[in-house]
């Protein structure tokens, strides 16, 4: 089970995931991507969609996948939605305890039947959502719907499978405790937000998973609560017929029940002045600058959102001139990235550089902010905005080569905003953007009181 997002962009991969490592995009062959890149659809392939009267959505993609098929469980719920205190990092649980089994399916019967199919079954957790997924023949569709749905209605487990798999979690947690960039991100989101659930990661508060092995009848209450039909969306891509598919879900999820009201996630307010954090290491490490500014939710339509991305690759990319200055020039800097994911609720545009020397930590940050100033009075030019939008058209193009791949994009905009028809929308408020909105959100946003620094060194702080 891998508990990552769907879509990390650069070493956000490495700094906010803080267990496994996040699904690999795979290149499309060149024509290919060129084709996709050049269509008048960013999502180019034909969609049914079905809504059955417990609000299951179920969405079909006939894809050119011969004899493969891809199906897609889209729990939208994630550590976003942790919302009672002390409670962190269920979502992910979750993740691990849906592989326990029911009465019908054990976990070893369960797993019998996936090998039989000659079939690859996973999981992965983020802030926004939790996705099951299997990959495998189209002849073994029927008996995918039906294990899917016995686990989603029936999952059954005693208290000391519970306890068991709490422990694992903590165990998964330790392990990633030997990477700085955990303590690192940790420190961030903690202190950048006060009482929005973006406050903890995915995985949880430390204090949290260390009691979860006492929170049996929280555990019962929170699939209750979230794994209901109104709450799941399904995505079958590849080598199928709607009809068929429609048919397989109305007779095996038919039943299922909605579930109760769901608490709501607290926004969380405009930053008022900037915060900063030193943090010191034990053990050996280059130093570390980590730097973040709060950003907006992800709006389909909103320009705000594909002006971040471009500034990402503007100011952080190895074409941009910060990086020729930081890492070939002056040599101060190993690695220098930027990224601005897309959530459902505001999250953060962060800056990770790995630096040398700690004695270049301050002058490094001076430097990253100069150019956020600079992009802010100058904006950007209109040749180099135009190949910036359509490298990313072509890059988003990329990932749509595979059946399994059309899934997890669709599953992550599914996520977002419930509908496959907003990547559509999102890429053509890209094709929008322009130099004075890239100026106009660096201006707003690169602020210093909407700025949270953390730096870390090897050592004390």
């Amino acid at each position: 089970m891998k508990s990552a997002p769907v879509r990390r962009q650069m070493l956000t991969v490495m700094i906010l995931v803080l267990a496994v490592g996040a699904r690999p995009a795979v290149s499309a062959p060149e024509k290919g991507a060129a084709a996709l890149a050049q269509s008048q659809s960013a999502f180019p392939f034909p969609v049914v969609e079905k809504t059955l009267a417990n609000g299951l959505r179920i969405f079909v993609v006939p894809y050119d996948s011969p004899g493969l098929v891809a199906y897609y469980s889209v729990v939208r719920t994630g550590s976003r939605n942790e919302v009672e205190p002390g409670k962190s990092g269920f979502a992910h649980f979750f993740e691990h305890m849906m592989f326990r089994g029911t009465e019908r399916y054990s976990s070893e019967k369960y797993n019998d039947v996936i090998k039989a199919m000659g079939a690859d079954s996973n999981a992965f957790t983020s802030d926004d959502l939790t996705v099951y997924h299997i990959l495998a023949g189209k002849q073994a569709l029927p008996q995918i719907v039906e294990i899917e749905a016995d686990r989603f209605q029936n999952l059954k487990y005693k208290e000391a499978e519970f306890q068991k798999e709490a422990r694992a979690v903590l165990g998964e947690y330790n392990k990633s405790a030997s990477n700085p960039l955990q303590k690192m991100a940790e420190s961030l989101y903690d202190n950048a937000f006060q009482v929005h659930t973006y406050k903890h990661t995915t995985i949880g508060f430390l204090k949290d998973i260390e009691e979860m092995p006492n929170q049996f009848g929280y555990s019962l209450q929170f699939f209750d609560r979230y794994y209901r039909p109104d709450n799941v969306v399904l995505l079958v891509v590849g080598d199928v017929q709607a009809p068929e598919v429609f048919s397989q879900v109305e007779r095996h999820y038919g039943e299922w029940k909605k579930g109760p009201a769901r608490p709501a996630v607290p926004a969380e307010p405009p930053q008022s002045k900037e915060k900063r954090v030193a943090l010191g290491w034990k053990g050996a490490t280059l130093p570390i600058l980590l730097m973040a500014y709060h950003a907006p939710a992800f709006q389909p339509k909103n320009v705000d959102v594909p002006a971040l991305e471009v500034l990402a690759e503007l100011l952080f990319s190895e074409r941009a001139p910060l990086y020729k200055r930081l890492v070939l020039k002056e040599q101060k800097v190993e690695s220098i990235e930027g990224s601005f994911d897309r959530h459902v609720d505001p999250n953060l545009f962060s800056i990770y550089a790995r630096i040398k020397k700690p004695e270049d930590l301050t002058t490094v940050e001076a430097a990253v902010q100069q150019e956020l100033t600079r992009v802010a009075k100058e904006g950007v030019d209109a040749k180099t905005l135009a190949e910036v939008s359509s490298h990313a058209r072509y890059g988003f193009a990329g990932r749509l080569n595979t059946a399994d791949n059309v899934a997890l994009v669709g599953a992550e905009f599914i996520g977002l905003t419930g509908r496959l028809s907003s990547i559509d929308e999102y890429f053509a408020a890209f094709g929008k953007v322009t130099s004075a909105d890239v100026q106009r959100v660096a201006r707003t946003y690169f602020t210093p009181k909407n700025r949270t620094v953390v730096t870390l060194k090897a050592g004390s702080p």
